[in-house]
């Protein structure tokens, strides 16, 4: 069996590295001519993080990562909302890792070529098309640099793992509408700066419409500082940026009056965003959840099959388990079209339940009760949420995200050779 990836992504070298453990062949072909470490940060949770060491990557991801210790929420006064402990601290079997995503990206590529070789990543080769018979699937592609077309690619099966704006997510769609715009807008950006509160922390703040969310992301920090990653959301900004924009650098003028206010004693948020020399726009945006991923011998995975707000940090970690449980189904079907037909049936009603809990909040929330039940703030919190209504929406959300510790902990691993 051959498979045929496309996407070199997160989610795409994960996949060509769980084929390879269950002893099948594939070929990713990705879009850009050179994979360089770009991006900012990543959070991996304990789901993710178990398949990657599984994979034998526990200690380079190690090397580079933060291992979280907490997670933390507080209202847009810097006050306490919820926290909870993370990874092992959690009980569970496995950490969960902040990271930035080009480490992360690179980690992975350098590990797919050293398995694979240094030809099963071809770079520059972007998938426009493709055809698929009884026997196969014939992929076409073109020098994304030139625009003119490449050789056909062919394999047993293809995985688009091609991102929010999946060429082959649209041919399996054609009538699919766009990316749906949530009318929230963020700005992203890095800046090593003394570390707050342990060092360690994941922390959101503020509400729905007005948020920001911090965590370090990088162990390569000087002692005593951290690389920290900072994401700030405003909503109902439909006016700042085009639908279609999804990544570009910004002046920080554009939203940081709104956030000018927001030092707090344990963390300086808004000192972070005026100390940052590069940040970065995008649109908010996902997909409507699909009624298949698999049709015959092609299938979705990662965003392009769910594409997802960034609301409980799930987008990279679920495409990662994406490519650990389509390698077992590969592995243990008897043929191809059943193996991605049982990947579709574990993995999709699971994850168009996140896309819309996130469109709903997701864990966050907690934040927007606090904010509408106690908009100037509180003096205790259980005076305003219930501990035990802030432990359901914590506990609720692991469990359809497929992250609770026990059921995490039980679940026999997914390694298995074909």
């Amino acid at each position: 069996m051959k498979a045929i990836i496309a996407g070199g992504g997160i989610g795409g070298l994960a996949a060509a590295l769980s084929l390879e453990a269950a002893g099948i062949e594939c070929a990713v072909l990705e879009s850009v001519r050179d994979i360089a470490a770009l991006g900012l940060g990543i959070n991996l949770q304990p789901n993710a993080v178990r398949e990657l060491i599984e994979l034998g990557l526990g200690e380079a991801l190690a090397a580079t990562a933060i291992e979280t210790s907490t997670l933390a929420y507080y209202n847009r006064h810097g006050q306490l909302i919820w926290s909870e402990p993370r990874g092992r601290a959690a009980g569970y079997a496995w950490p969960q890792y902040s990271v930035h995503r080009g480490e992360l990206l690179l980690l992975l590529l350098d590990a797919v070529r050293a398995r694979l070789g240094a030809a099963a990543v071809r770079e520059g080769r972007h998938v426009v098309a493709f055809e698929q018979d009884a026997r196969g699937v014939t992929v076409q592609a073109i020098d994304r640099a030139t625009g003119g077309p490449l050789p056909p690619e062919r394999g047993d099966i293809l995985i688009g793992a091609d991102g929010i704006h999946s060429t082959v997510r649209r041919q399996l769609y054609p009538a699919e509408a766009e990316p749906v715009a949530s009318g929230n807008i963020q700005w992203r950006g890095a800046v090593e700066a003394p570390a707050y509160l342990d060092g360690r922390s994941q922390v959101m703040i503020g509400h729905y419409r007005q948020r920001m969310v911090v965590y370090p992301m990088s162990a390569r920090a000087a002692p005593g500082r951290s690389l920290v990653n900072w994401l700030a959301l405003l909503g109902g900004r439909h006016d700042l940026v085009a639908r279609e924009s999804w990544d570009r650098k910004v002046p920080k003028e554009r939203f940081f009056a709104a956030f000018r206010d927001w030092n707090f004693p344990w963390i300086k948020a808004a000192d972070l965003v005026a100390a940052t020399a590069d940040i970065y726009e995008y649109a908010e945006m996902d997909h409507d959840p699909l009624p298949r991923w698999s049709f015959g011998r092609v299938t979705l995975l990662g965003d392009a099959a769910h594409a997802m707000r960034p609301v409980g940090s799930q987008a990279g970690s679920q495409a990662i388990v994406d490519a650990r449980v389509l390698a077992q189904a590969l592995a243990t079907e008897a043929s191809p079209e059943a193996a991605l037909r049982a990947y579709e049936a574990i993995r999709l009603p699971a994850m168009n339940e996140v896309i819309l809990r996130n469109r709903a909040y997701g864990p966050e929330i907690v934040m927007q009760m606090a904010e509408e039940r106690a908009p100037q703030g509180f003096a205790r919190i259980e005076e305003v949420i219930p501990r035990a209504e802030l432990e359901e929406v914590a506990r609720s959300f692991k469990q359809a995200a497929g992250f609770d510790p026990e059921t995490l902990n039980r679940r026999p691993s997914l390694s298995v050779r074909r």
